[in-house]
């Protein structure tokens, strides 16, 4: 397949795991913790504090406040992730609009309301965490707090769930000045404010935990050993099909006496099943070694931050 059409085809398949990641991330603020009077941390943790103080609904603080930040972005990151968050930011505040309208109260009542809050910041959260860890794995991000995390992380060694967490704590202890009113216009007192800010510490914890497991997870390599008579040609195929590095070190068979070249590959996880039927098809009779590494930094993978950058 021609490289410009694997570059589109690439495309397509990070656009779609951005608005699969954005739909899950505002389906668990819509169905399980907006509902509940609940907020979490970051963009929308400030747009659901205004929405239960002002009802002006989430979608539109969470456009306005994310344009802000976008900006900055762009500067620094670049207009790659620029265009990939524009258009998550656009489909976010979309989202957390229309879905308020379209879900209907009785599907949020059975799956939600009626399993208590405990159940509905663990599950919201999870689902949050999840949209955001898969928006930022593909280069975009659902906004706000994911912004500050990858302007972060873009110069130091630490995880954007970290980032995120430690914001979205500072802006759950600040919501306790904002008053804040039920859907019928009640305001909530003082004792239930704070019972819903330990809610939302609960659910950045879960968020910012799942968001890193997503994560580490998409990032995960593995170091693949190939033992082949047939090594110059997959060699060639992996150098080709998968754009990786290889490195032929020289063995010897104890059994046989025999010497025999072994080709070490380091590749994604993600990969790593193609890679192995790519290798068969050549080879069928090739000795394969899979193992998971902690850690791989150079081109074509992660990078050691500067502190100095």
């Amino acid at each position: 397949m021609p490289s410009r059409e694997k570059n589109i085809l690439r495309t397509i398949k990070e656009y779609l795991l951005i608005t699969l990641g954005i739909v899950i991330y505002t389906c668990g603020w819509t169905i399980f913790l907006t509902p509940n009077n609940m907020f979490g941390g970051g963009v929308s943790g400030i747009s659901a504090i205004i929405q239960f103080a002002t009802g002006i609904k989430m979608g539109y603080t969470y456009f306005v406040i994310n344009a802000v930040l976008l900006l900055i972005s762009l500067f620094i990151i670049g207009p790659s992730f620029g265009v990939k968050t524009v258009y998550a930011i656009f489909l976010a505040s979309f989202c957390l609009n229309i879905e308020q309208t379209l879900i209907p109260a009785q599907f949020i009542q059975d799956f939600a309301l009626s399993n208590g809050k405990l159940l509905c910041s663990i599950i919201g959260g999870s689902m949050a965490g999840l949209g955001i860890g898969m928006s930022i794995s593909q280069g975009g991000s659902s906004g706000g707090t994911d912004i500050i995390a990858l302007i972060i992380t873009k110069y130091r060694n630490i995880s954007p769930g970290k980032v995120i967490l430690l914001i979205d704590v500072f802006i759950i202890v600040s919501s306790l000045l904002v008053p804040s009113f039920t859907a019928d216009g009640q305001r909530l007192p003082f004792v239930d404010k704070f019972i819903t800010a330990v809610y939302g510490m609960i659910i950045v914890t879960v968020c910012g935990n799942v968001a890193d497991l997503y994560l580490a997870g998409a990032k995960q390599s593995v170091q693949v050993f190939i033992m082949s008579h047939e090594f110059e040609a997959i060699a060639d195929m992996i150098a080709k099909d998968f754009h990786r590095g290889v490195t032929v070190l020289e063995g010897r068979g104890w059994y046989t006496k025999q010497v025999s070249s072994v080709l070490m590959v380091i590749t994604r996880k993600s990969d790593v099943n193609l890679l192995l039927r790519s290798i068969k098809a050549i080879d069928p009779d090739a000795f394969l070694s899979v193992s998971s590494v902690a850690g791989v930094y150079g081109r074509g993978f992660d990078s050691i931050k500067d502190k100095k950058s």
